[in-house]
C-alpha cells in the first residue's frame, strides 16, 4: 500500500469520497489503486488479487462514479444499468452492502436477489428504479423465465469471483445471462486467481482488457501465520475444543468438509459450552445469515462452514481460521485462510490434519511453495472414550417423513426436495412402503439407503427404483427416479426409451 497515494488522487466524484472517509478509509489497496483508473477510463479488465485485498471497492466505487456522472430521470423499472454477478448468496448481500455504504449520498438504486428467499419481495422492488443489481446467477434467470427482470439495459457487467463460479458449475448459467444482454457493454472480471479456465472465459467475454494482478498467483497473504495441528480424525473435535479453550479464542471460523460434518461439529462445541452455529448448503437463507450475522457481532464466537463460505465472506479483523479437514481441491485452502488476515491485519490459521490427509497436506504445500510449520498441544490428552464418543455421534439416522411420525410411516418421497416437487409419484403419491390387508395399514420391510427407506424386493438402481417388468438387464436405462405408467414411454423393443436424467436440466440450483 503506497502511503502517498489517497482515494482523492483516483479523481472518484466528491460524495464517494465523503462516503469512504466515513467508513474509515484513505488509502486505497494496490488492487484499487490499479484498478480503479482503469475502470474509470472505460475499458474492459481483467483483475485478480488475493482474497481479503478489496477487490470489492476496486468495482464499485468506479461503477458508482460513473452511474452516477450519467443519472438521469426517469428511468424504467426493472431495468438495471450494471449487473453484478457472485457465486454465492452471502457474497451477493455483501456486495451490495458495498455499495449503499460508498453510495450513500448518491441518487442511484440498488438491488440484491439471490434463491433460498421468497421472490416476491424482489418482483415488488423491479417494479421500482434499479440502477445496480447484484444477483447469483440461478435467481437471475429466474425472474428473466417470469419475465420480472429487463436486461436490455446493461452498461456495466461485473463477474466478482469469476473462478468460484466456474468451480460451481456456472458457465452454462453465465452463458445464458450473456446472452441476455445489450452487445455493447464495459465487463470487469475479477477474480482470487487467474486460472487457465478464467482466461478461457476472459478470451470470450472481454475486449482488449487491462489487467491487472497484484499478487502471484494461488499465494497465501504474508500477513497469515499458519500451523498444523497432526492429529487422529477421532481426536479432532477434543483438541479443537481444548485450544478454543486454551488460547481463548473468541471469534473463529471452522473449515470442514461436508455439511453433516459441520453440524455435528456445531453440536459437539455447544455441547461442551462453546457456543457454535454451522452454515452451508442445506441451512435455510434466514439460518445463514442470522449465524452469520452473530458471528460478525461476538455473540457467537465459532461458526462452523463448508467451502460455501470460503470465498466472499468479509468479517472485519477475524483473527482465526481452523480447517477442521483439509480440502480436496489444494487451492481451496488459499481462499479458506484467506478470511483472516485481510487488508493488511494480521491473521491465524491453523489445520488440523489426519494421516490420511498428509497427501492433501503436500499437495497444499507445493501449490503454496513453502513448508508449514508443524506445531503440538504439549498439555492436549485424549479421553478414553473419544473414539466410542466419536462414532455414536457420527451414526447417521434414517430420515423421519416431514410432519413428524414413526420411520415406516414414510410417504415415499424422493430423496431429493427437487425430485420430490418435480417428479410423478408411483402409486398416485401413496407410499410404497405400507400395504392395506383387511382394511388395516400393515409395513412391509424395509432396507436402508442412505437414510432413505425402500421396499426390500425392489432392486436399486443409483437411488432410483425402475419396475422390475421393465426388462430383464437388471437395469433401465435412463431412469431418473420417475416411473412411467405400463406401457409408456418404451422404444420398438420393448424396453424403456431413453429419457434424460434427472438433475440434468437444473443449473445453479444451489443458489436458487
Amino acid at each position: 500500500m503506497n502511503p502517498e497515494l489517497t482515494f482523492a488522487s483516483l479523481a472518484l466524484a466528491e460524495p464517494i469520497l465523503r462516503a469512504i472517509g466515513e467508513a474509515g478509509y484513505t488509502h486505497p489497496t494496490p488492487i484499487q489503486a490499479q484498478a480503479i483508473p482503469q475502470v474509470l477510463a472505460g475499458g474492459d479488465l481483467l483483475a485478480a488479487a488475493q482474497t481479503g485485498t478489496g477487490k470489492t471497492a476496486g468495482f464499485t466505487l468506479p461503477v458508482l462514479h460513473m452511474l452516477a456522472a450519467t443519472h438521469a430521470h426517469p428511468h424504467p423499472p426493472g431495468r438495471p444499468r450494471c449487473l453484478i454477478l457472485t457465486p454465492t448468496r452471502e457474497l451477493a448481500a455483501q456486495v451490495e452492502e458495498s455499495v449503499k455504504t460508498y453510495g450513500k449520498h448518491l441518487p442511484l438504486s440498488s438491488l440484491v436477489m439471490f434463491g433460498g428467499v421468497n421472490i416476491n419481495p424482489q418482483i415488488s422492488a423491479l417494479k421500482k428504479r434499479v440502477d445496480i443489481l447484484v444477483a447469483t446467477p440461478g435467481r437471475l434467470l429466474d425472474h428473466v423465465s417470469q419475465r420480472t427482470l429487463d436486461l436490455s439495459g446493461v452498461e456495466i457487467l461485473v463477474l466478482d469471483e469469476a473462478d468460484r463460479m466456474l468451480d460451481m458449475g456456472f458457465i452454462r448459467d453465465i452463458r445464458k445471462i450473456l446472452a441476455l444482454l445489450p452487445k455493447k457493454r464495459q465487463n470487469l472480471l475479477f477474480s482470487a486467481t487467474f486460472s487457465d479456465e478464467i482466461r478461457e472465459l476472459a478470451n470470450g467475454l472481454l475486449h482488449k482488457p487491462g489487467t491487472v494482478e497484484v499478487a502471484p498467483r494461488n499465494t497465501t497473504a504474508e500477513r497469515v501465520d499458519q500451523a498444523v495441528y497432526e492429529v487422529g480424525q477421532k481426536h479432532k473435535r477434543e483438541l479443537l475444543a481444548h485450544l478454543i479453550k486454551e488460547k481463548q479464542w473468541f471469534q473463529a471460523l471452522v473449515f470442514t468438509r461436508t455439511k453433516h460434518g459441520a453440524n455435528k461439529l456445531a453440536e459437539y462445541l455447544s455441547k461442551h459450552d462453546i457456543p457454535a452455529a454451522a452454515i452451508h448448503g442445506n441451512k435455510s437463507q434466514a439460518a445463514r445469515t442470522r449465524a452469520l450475522a452473530q458471528f460478525k457481532d461476538g455473540s457467537l464466537p465459532v461458526l462452523v462452514a463448508t467451502d460455501i463460505a470460503a470465498r466472499g465472506l468479509d468479517i472485519d479483523q477475524l483473527p482465526q481460521v481452523v480447517n477442521f479437514e483439509l480440502p480436496n481441491v489444494p487451492e481451496d485452502y488459499v481462499h479458506r485462510i484467506g478470511r483472516t488476515g485481510r487488508a493488511g491485519a494480521a491473521g491465524h490459521a491453523i489445520s488440523l490434519v489426519d494421516r490420511e490427509e498428509l497427501k492433501l497436506l503436500t499437495a497444499i504445500e507445493r501449490l503454496i511453495k513453502r513448508r508449514i510449520e508443524r506445531a503440538t498441544a504439549e498439555d492436549f490428552i485424549p479421553s478414553a472414550g473419544a473414539e466410542a464418543a466419536h462414532d455414536a455421534d457420527h451414526q447417521r439416522e434414517p430420515l423421519q417423513r416431514r410432519g413428524g411420525g414413526r420411520p415406516g410411516q414414510g410417504q415415499g418421497r424422493a430423496a431429493s426436495g427437487d425430485a420430490a416437487r418435480g417428479g410423478n409419484r408411483g402409486n398416485g403419491g401413496r407410499s410404497s412402503s405400507v400395504a392395506k390387508t383387511d382394511g388395516r395399514t400393515q409395513p412391509r420391510p424395509h432396507g436402508d439407503v442412505d437414510g432413505n427407506r425402500r421396499p426390500a424386493p425392489r432392486p436399486d438402481v443409483d437411488g432410483n427404483r425402475f419396475d422390475g417388468n421393465r426388462g430383464n438387464s437388471g437395469r433401465a436405462p435412463g431412469a431418473d427416479g420417475n416411473r412411467a405408467p405400463h406401457g409408456q414411454g418404451r422404444g420398438t423393443s420393448g424396453r424403456p426409451a431413453q429419457r434424460p436424467a434427472l438433475f440434468a436440466a437444473k443449473p445453479g440450483s444451489g443458489n436458487r
